[in-house]
């Protein structure tokens, strides 16, 4: 007999890491269904799950009919680098639980959430078919590891914690290793890329049309989309991430985003 469930947001906890549980609507056990784990901004870190049901994504997504299963920890440390070792084994779980569709395992995050998404697929990118990082950056040295992880990144082109060159390293480098990664700028924005992020159809449907192949851990993800590496963002400037930087002396990003309770 099939179980029917509204949607609904149920408070979990895997091992140190609380998390908030979220189904679609009519969902069904026994089936299987894509599934985004979520990465909240510094200003959702702490230690009450109704801090991350507030978050601008439940906000802003609850409010259409969402087909996914979402799995949002919340950050009870400074970083999400913190509690990286327990980060990266809740996105195992999440991806081994019953209702996951191994093949449509998706991230993304907003800010100390969008470095964390950067960070969370180079370190597991045979886990991920897509990703969706915004306002973050990262260690694009390293970026050759999302080859065949799927990139659409986000970030305001006036944002005055995370610079927009740090979401153009990244993607630079993974294009030029030969992977796909999709830049869009938002004109006249400042650090809050996600809310119109959150609220435009066009990235879920994109996330969905993305799948890892699971007879091989470390295949590429379905490509079938309209992206490119030099897909165009609002301004005409997607592809054109004119900001690289040599790997040879890189070094982590010195952005002040982790102090206030703005940042997603």
């Amino acid at each position: 007999m099939k179980t029917v469930i509204e949607m609904k947001k149920n408070f979990k906890q895997y091992k140190n890491l609380k998390y908030v549980l979220t189904y679609p609507d009519s969902f069904e056990t026994g089936k299987k269904y894509p599934v985004i784990i979520f990465l909240h901004g510094a200003g959702t870190r702490g230690n009450n799950l109704n801090d991350v049901v507030n978050n601008p994504f439940y906000k802003i997504t609850e409010k259409t009919n969402f087909e996914f299963v979402t799995a949002a920890p919340q950050c009870g440390a400074d970083t999400w680098f913190d509690v990286f070792t327990e980060l990266i084994e809740f996105a195992e779980y999440i991806a081994s639980e019953d209702f996951a569709d191994k093949r449509r395992i998706y991230c993304m995050g907003a800010s100390m959430g969008g470095y964390g998404t950067w960070q969370l697929a180079m370190s597991r990118p045979q886990l991920f078919a897509a990703i969706v990082p915004i306002c973050g950056g990262g260690m694009y040295w390293n970026a050759a590891r999302l080859k065949n992880v799927a990139v659409w990144a986000f970030h305001g082109d006036s944002d005055p914690e995370v610079n927009v060159a740090e979401s153009r390293k990244m993607t630079d480098a993974v294009n030029r290793n030969g992977g796909t990664a999709r830049l869009t700028v938002y004109n006249g924005c400042g650090h809050d890329a996600w809310s119109e992020t959150y609220a435009n159809r066009d990235v879920f449907t994109w996330l969905l049309s993305h799948t890892k192949a699971e007879t091989d851990g470390n295949s590429s993800a379905d490509t079938s989309s309209n992206s490119n590496g030099n897909g165009n963002d609002k301004s005409g400037n997607g592809g054109n991430n004119d900001n690289t930087a040599d790997s040879n002396n890189a070094e982590m990003p010195e952005n002040d985003f982790m102090g206030s309770d703005i940042y997603g």
